[in-house]
């Protein structure tokens, strides 16, 4: 059962949540979109990328209307990440920061003939530098539709990550970096300054183990993982009515794959998710032997960790983008808040001594 608290969540209380996924040009509980600078540069090379043929990349401006006549759309523009589509090309200039290296080891792994079928494969095996901003390249997918939550892909999507993980981990991949970004949420909020709903979030965190502040390796750190899986993670390729692929390969790693299914856990445990909805996802995941959790029995000692910490982070980036923007904490956003202040007590787990 969930461990904040240890009772079974009730279903969601009206108004109905948003669904338990990031999506572009949505609000999620960590706050809204953001404006991009890097947006027409990344928009003109997108452009070069679909129609590569000579002679082309003098008419490839942002502020001109295509050749072809395909119209540019913005998929998404955030602190964390811009991407572009034009016609059947997609292109993300990946976080600032961003090491090109591993990057580089994470394409390349998408590739493996393991994985196949798993995960969406780039069309370019290498990134590319564009105004400091490491850009890759991809094939449109059709994404899950945020208007239309009960034909939500849970069982695809837990299937996918049951087959991720239990595939060999390519060589050289670096750790799965879920950990690392909850640190990284931390930080911002803390350099967001002084918030009234700050303390019980950093209270959370410090009751975390050290594995999962980012402080000491993963107990478990051979796994395939993908790192931020959420059903903005999936799309149709080939589009429309492809089959379901996972996408977004920043935080592929090797690590402990209950990272993996901590944010719909996280959900579920703080009433945001309803219970028949997490049951299709856990059932599927196990059905396709997925080595995160034990095949029968209750699934929360192994999920309870990661789900508190996907908890945390969601709520400390809240917090730090509503105080920039100036803006009050939403009903959601809070529900994610008042989770993390029913973590006062230590889990059973961390009590009887589980690995840091």
């Amino acid at each position: 059962m969930p461990g904040y608290p240890h009772t079974r969540p009730g279903p969601p209380k009206p108004p109905a949540p948003p669904p338990p996924y990031a999506h572009p040009q949505t609000r999620t509980p960590e706050g809204p979109v953001s404006a991009n600078s890097l947006l027409p540069a990344l928009t003109a090379k997108t452009r070069l990328e679909a129609h590569p043929a000579p002679g082309m990349a003098a008419t490839m401006t942002a502020t001109a209307p295509c050749p072809c006549g395909t119209m540019d759309k913005v998929l998404a523009d955030r602190d964390d990440g811009t991407v572009v589509r034009h016609g059947d090309t997609v292109a993300k200039a990946h976080a600032p920061g961003t090491d090109p290296t591993e990057l580089s080891r994470r394409l390349a792994a998408t590739t493996h003939p393991a994985l196949r079928g798993i995960l969406l494969t780039p069309l370019s095996p290498a990134p590319v530098a564009l105004h400091g901003r490491q850009v890759t390249f991809w094939p449109y997918g059709s994404p899950v539709d945020p208007e239309n939550p009960d034909a939500a892909p849970w069982e695809a999507a837990a299937t996918l990550l049951a087959r991720l993980h239990r595939t060999p981990a390519p060589h050289g991949l670096p750790p799965m970096r879920g950990p690392r970004k909850a640190a990284t949420a931390i930080a911002r909020l803390r350099a967001a300054g002084p918030h009234p709903a700050a303390a019980p979030v950093l209270r959370a965190w410090a009751g975390l183990p050290a594995w999962a502040r980012a402080e000491a390796p993963m107990p478990e750190a051979t796994t395939l993982c993908h790192g931020d899986l959420h059903l903005g993670q999936l799309v149709r390729h080939p589009a429309p009515a492809g089959p379901w692929l996972l996408i977004d390969v920043d935080d592929l790693g090797v690590g402990t794959p209950a990272w993996d299914l901590a944010r719909p856990a996280a959900w579920y445990a703080c009433g945001l998710l309803p219970p028949d909805e997490w049951l299709r996802f856990l059932t599927a995941y196990r059905r396709a032997a997925g080595p995160a959790v034990p095949a029968d029995g209750d699934p929360w000692p192994a999920l309870d960790v990661a789900a508190r910490a996907l908890t945390v982070q969601t709520a400390a980036l809240a917090i730090a983008k509503s105080a920039a923007a100036g803006q009050p904490l939403d009903e959601v956003q809070q529900a994610v808040i008042d989770a993390c202040d029913r973590m006062g007590t230590a889990p059973p787990e961390l009590a009887h001594g589980l690995p840091t």
